[in-house]
C-alpha cells in the first residue's frame, strides 16, 4: 500500500466534489504522514520493532480509508476501482489481499494521532543510523563552509 499513497493522495487531491468525512480522512492521513517523517525512516512498515511502525500502519490504513471512500464516490469511483484493482494485484503477487489486508491489530480513528515512540530510537539501530546520518549530512556542511571561511586567501599585494 505504501507504494501506492502518492498516487492515492494525488486523486484525492483532484476530487472538487468533497464532504466533511472524505476531508477528515485525507487530512488525517496527512497530518499521520507528516508525524511518521514521511515514511523516511528505513523500515519502518516491515519492521515490527521499529519505533515507526505502528504510526506508519496508521497512515496506511488512512490512505487505505480515503482510497476506499473514493471508490464510493462518483467523480473518483472510476480511477479508485482502477487503482484498487492494481493494488490487489500487487498485494496478491506478494502474498497480501486488499481486502484481507491488516495494517495493525489496533483500531484507526481519526479522532487521535499516533506518535513514533521516540523513546525507543537510541535503542532501534536501522532509526538510530537514519537520525544520525540526517544529523550529520547538515553538520557535514556547516563545517566545510566554515573551513572554506576560515581559509587563508591568497597573497595580496
Amino acid at each position: 500500500m505504501a507504494r501506492y499513497r502518492r498516487e492515492t493522495v494525488d486523486l484525492a487531491s483532484r476530487q472538487t466534489k468533497t464532504d466533511p468525512t472524505f476531508r477528515r480522512l485525507l487530512n488525517y492521513g496527512n497530518i499521520q504522514y507528516t508525524y511518521c517523517l514521511w515514511g523516511l525512516v528505513p523500515g519502518s512498515i516491515r519492521d515490527e520493532e521499529s519505533p515507526f511502525n505502528e504510526c506508519s500502519h496508521a497512515y496506511l490504513a488512512a490512505t487505505k480509508a480515503v482510497l476506499a471512500y473514493m471508490q464510493g464516490m462518483p467523480s473518483a469511483r472510476d480511477a479508485a476501482n482502477d487503482l484498487v484493482s492494481r493494488i490487489d494485484a500487487d498485494m496478491v503477487r506478494t502474498g497480501a489481499s486488499w481486502v484481507l489486508c491488516q495494517y495493525s491489530g489496533e483500531p484507526f480513528s481519526t479522532g487521535g494521532i499516533v506518535v513514533p515512540r521516540w523513546r525507543e530510537v537510541p535503542f532501534h539501530a536501522p532509526s538510530l543510523v537514519a537520525f544520525l546520518t540526517a544529523l550529520c549530512v547538515p553538520i557535514g556542511g556547516l563545517v566545510t563552509v566554515f573551513r572554506r571561511r576560515a581559509a587563508p586567501s591568497g597573497p595580496s599585494g
